[in-house]
């Protein structure tokens, strides 16, 4: 049983509806099953725990009694997917970007720092994904290519829509765990 989650702008700030409005990328028309949905969930995950089901292309976010808001992603290429537990080491609104020297040597060039906004790769909210106290450089994050949903695209993070990740990480608290299934493997 699934049921559809309405599209809210109640959980957008001012600036939020500020830079949405004025974001540059096309509004995408993302298929139904990739539009946020609240579903059964019989998974053993306690809630508050983020699952990501890369073959699939869904994050779930775990609730209580057997349910779960499954929402749709673009997940990272087979040879630069990464898989395993993490935390949340902490998250971010509008962050900076910066390219890590292997983007910049695979698709660059980029500047060293893109400012938070709606050109910035991350857009919207990050999630920091940690291993211990150490950041596993992986993110799960807004979109400024909503079109990808649904897709292998990415460079290893997990993308959203940015009204999706701001749902989600209003809901997400620090230390949260975040598993994220190997390819292969199913939810």
């Amino acid at each position: 049983m699934q049921s559809r989650l309405a599209p809210s702008d109640a959980r957008l700030n001012p600036r939020d509806r500020q830079l949405l409005a004025h974001a540059r990328y096309a509004q995408a028309s993302i298929p139904e099953n990739y539009r946020r949905h609240i579903v059964d969930y019989s998974r053993r995950e306690q809630p508050g725990t983020i699952l990501v089901d890369t073959n699939a292309r869904y994050l779930y976010y775990v609730l209580p009694g057997g349910k779960a808001i499954r929402y749709g992603v673009t997940v990272g290429e087979e040879a630069l997917a990464w898989y395993g537990v993490a935390t949340v080491g902490r998250t971010a609104e509008w962050p900076d970007w910066i390219p890590t020297a292997e983007i910049q040597a695979r698709l660059g060039p980029y500047p060293k720092r893109i400012p938070g906004g709606p050109d910035n790769p991350l857009g919207a909210r990050a999630l920091y994904l940690y291993q211990g106290n150490k950041d596993t450089l992986y993110r799960i994050h807004g979109t400024n290519q909503p079109e990808y949903i649904g897709q292998a695209i990415s460079s290893g993070c997990i993308r959203m829509t940015n009204e999706d990740v701001i749902d989600l990480v209003d809901r997400v608290k620090p230390g949260a765990t975040v598993v994220v299934l190997p390819p292969g493997r199913s939810a």
